[in-house]
């Protein structure tokens, strides 16, 4: 088969990006006009398991035959593909989420828009292609993603939309939605600049009650004015989550510190509020069963729960004992993986700046609990095996050694 007899486009992100003057990585195409076996043919490396899918035999780049989709059954799965010479360029895009992903270019470089996703770039509108936008819950995290995104933009999702998305969660879509589809998309979004938006977007359409419900039943739970002017947990949430994204962007592991930090928060009794006592051990239980579910890596699990238990003790590192902040940083093994320290830090700070008209707070903590690691880390073994101790003894040693470290260091 001779290149002329199929025609290649440039497709969704890239030309969305190219559009918006933002900088895109993976380039996507679409080939109109051919069938596997000319692809073959071609030398492109066959890779799609639900659809024919391709990469290209220098550049690596993926390249789809175009496509339609038939909804089959409920939930991400329940969809029959259909790839074939005959399926044109916007049957293929009339099948993309949302407008502004629905848009190519040629070979020439000529904008194909069949969706007037240019349009809805310029007006700052997040709009699904067509009705068929309802087949595919998966569609509702992706929105809500795109939000955390382009928010900072002045994006908005279309009102048309967003009802669509309320009446998918009515139905229980939302419900279908499979752990590691809803974990895929979340770690996305808290990567994004914006992350609250992703949080309100989907608490705006329902599907936060459904996919997250400790992070939903925050809402509406007070706090102190005194320590917390925006009072509401959830509006609390939100501000700690995009200072996270201020402090560490694109960490998405400091993100989900942040986004499961407070759950305990939702568990205190009525008769405590607006005080949260012991909130950093009752939201354990809740992080454990948020991670569980949504099948979440062991690291992230483990790193929320343990800045879940922790973070009132970085608030109060500056006054803590050195013994107590060493098993602070032991609690972390801080020692052997100190990479985890910083993700616990990030989410701290952000929990401290995460407050009305504290934005830009001081949060000397971090920088004493990174030198008491500092500190500690630099008393070895050899030095007390030199001396003649063994088993038992060295780790006393070293341990009272790492104390007084600790114990040396300034504080602010």
């Amino acid at each position: 088969m001779s290149v002329a007899a199929h025609r290649v486009y440039l497709v969704g992100g890239a030309v969305r990006d190219e559009l918006l003057g933002r900088a895109h990585g993976d380039r996507d195409y679409v080939v109109v006009g051919a069938t596997p076996r000319d692809m073959l043919a071609l030398g492109y490396k066959p890779v799609g398991k639900d659809f024919p899918v391709f990469l290209h035999p220098d550049s690596g780049e993926e390249y789809a035959l175009a496509r339609t989709e038939r909804k089959t059954g409920p939930g991400y799965h329940g969809f029959a593909f259909h790839a074939a010479p005959d399926v044109t360029l916007e049957e293929d895009l009339a099948r993309r989420d949302i407008t502004i992903n629905a848009m190519a270019r040629d070979e020439a470089g000529e904008l194909v828009d069949p969706y007037e996703g240019e349009k809805d770039l310029r007006n700052r509108v997040l709009r699904h292609v067509s009705p068929a936008f309802a087949e595919d819950p998966v569609r509702i995290l992706r929105v809500a993603r795109f939000l955390a995104r382009f928010a900072p933009l002045g994006f908005r999702i279309a009102e048309e939309t967003m009802a669509l998305m309320r009446t998918m969660v009515a139905d229980g879509e939302a419900a279908h939605l499979v752990p590691e589809r809803v974990w895929a998309e979340t770690r996305k979004a808290l990567a994004e600049p914006a992350p609250s938006a992703f949080l309100r977007a989907l608490r705006d359409c329902g599907a936060l009650a459904v996919l997250f419900p400790e992070v939903d039943t925050l809402y509406g739970v007070p706090q102190s004015p005194q320590h917390h002017p925006e009072i509401d947990c959830g509006v609390h949430l939100e501000l700690v989550m995009d200072q996270t994204a201020r402090l560490a962007p694109g960490d998405d592991l400091a993100g989900f510190c942040a986004f499961t930090h407070d759950l305990g928060k939702a568990l205190t009794p009525a008769h405590e509020l607006p005080r949260h006592i012991a909130h950093e051990h009752r939201g354990l239980a809740s992080v454990q069963a948020l991670c569980e579910r949504l099948k979440v890596p062991a690291e992230y699990a483990q790193l929320a729960a343990l800045t879940c238990r922790h973070h009132l003790d970085a608030h109060r590192a500056l006054e803590l004992k050195p013994p107590t902040v060493l098993a602070l940083l032991e609690a972390f093994d801080a020692f052997r993986r100190p990479q985890r320290l910083e993700p616990f830090l990030i989410a701290c700070m952000a929990d401290k700046r995460g407050r009305l008209r504290h934005e830009d707070d001081a949060y000397p903590q971090a920088d004493f609990l990174r030198a008491a690691r500092n500190a500690a880390a630099a008393v070895t073994a050899q030095p007390f095996v030199d001396l003649g101790l063994q088993g038992p003894a060295i780790g006393a040693a070293m341990h009272a050694a790492r104390v007084a470290a600790i114990k040396s260091l300034p504080r602010p």
